[in-house]
């Protein structure tokens, strides 16, 4: 399952810098706007520690974690929506990613510029939350002429998609993004061709000094944003995108005492990732052999067929039934033999809808 998150903000908050640390992918950061003109593309492995626990208990040939897709979009003015800055080019790419993290700076730093002259970070959301307005209004207005050409020959599918968007046209005319309209699924059927920009769920990533990751409280910048995010029901993740590259170049104990001497427990990027997991209503599976112990994601509420297609579509088209067993479960047993004598190991069904965590083994035959 390919998911992507689109890093966007206003030149100079630090995409680029982020980017580098979270992929180790090398993506050109420079200290003016528009240096990333290309969307950089990188997969990130999510750490789970239960995926550990799981190699150590089957010890298989090789163990595979899920991932997530990162794209570092180049750095949005205002006026993008009129494509100044090139603006319309950064607009269609995140157009195609299925969230938006949204980096906001918060440090001071009188070296590096910034594109307003100022640090106001609660102002350069506003600055990039209009610049997607704009962009999805152009695009809701086409979408409500063209219905209403289509809608003379008496297909009431089109009445409703002009009832729906002419909802959603009455926020954005209030300056409030599309996600901000309480949707039913239908109605967000009818409108998810539009791949509008403000309906993509937003995470802000508040990029703070070195000096400041541990005390985050402190920062005003940082409580301005949890402010802006706690009106629209969205996310802040403190983070400091030069301490994350430098966490990037250790490994295992070395990484390890560099967080306790900043005086943190986890780095910024595993923390993106949960909130990015969370943001997207994401589960992760397990498969456990000798061959190969693996994590999958899944959306929640996926049933058990639909978990099997994540593998490969004959499983799902085949699909017959799961052998299932908790993570937990399957931990405190020791092993799936442990679990089955427990009564732990359950076949599901079609209907199954499957839980994080879970530890699955597909039959299936086509």
């Amino acid at each position: 399952m390919a998911l992507k998150a689109g890093i966007v903000g206003l030149p100079n908050v630090g995409k680029s810098t982020l980017f580098n640390a979270i992929t180790q992918a090398g993506a050109e950061s420079a200290n003016y706007p528009f240096c990333t003109i290309d969307p950089n593309v990188g997969i990130v492995e999510v750490p789970d520690e239960r995926l550990d626990k799981l190699t150590e208990m089957v010890t298989p040939k090789k163990t595979v974690p899920t991932a997530f897709e990162f794209v570092d979009i180049a750095g949005l003015v205002r006026g993008a929506s009129k494509g100044e800055g090139l603006g319309n080019k950064f607009l269609a790419h995140i157009r195609e990613v299925d969230a938006i993290v949204h980096v906001v700076r918060c440090f001071v730093d009188e070296n590096i510029t910034h594109v307003d002259g100022k640090i106001d970070p609660v102002s350069d959301i506003q600055t990039i939350n209009l610049e997607l307005i704009l962009a999805d209004i152009e695009s809701v207005d086409k979408r409500i002429e063209r219905s209403k050409k289509n809608m003379k020959g008496g297909n009431k599918q089109y009445a409703q998609e002009i009832e729906v968007l002419e909802k959603v046209k009455e926020a954005l005319y209030n300056d409030q993004p599309a996600r901000s309209i309480d949707l039913t699924e239908d109605e967000q059927q009818l409108i998810r061709e539009l791949h509008l920009l403000t309906l993509k769920p937003v995470l802000y990533a508040a990029n703070v000094a070195e000096d400041e990751i541990a005390d985050v409280a402190n920062n005003a910048y940082v409580q301005k944003v949890r402010e802006f995010a706690l009106a629209e029901n969205a996310e802040v993740v403190p983070i400091s995108a030069k301490i994350e590259e430098d966490i990037s170049e250790l490994e295992g104990e070395d990484k390890q005492m560099f967080l306790e001497e900043l005086g943190i427990q986890e780095s910024g990027l595993n923390l993106l990732i949960k909130a990015a997991y969370k943001l997207l209503g994401l589960y992760t599976y397990f498969t456990a052999g000798v061959q190969e112990v693996r994590a999958w994601t899944i959306r929640q509420g996926t049933k058990a067929p639909g978990a099997a297609g994540v593998i490969h579509s004959d499983f799902e088209r085949g699909f017959i039934r799961a052998e299932v067993v908790g993570y937990e479960d399957l931990v405190n047993a020791g092993s799936m033999n442990g679990a089955k004598e427990r009564g732990q190991l359950r076949l599901e069904g079609k209907e199954y809808i499957v839980k994080d965590g879970d530890v699955m083994h597909f039959r299936f035959n086509v």
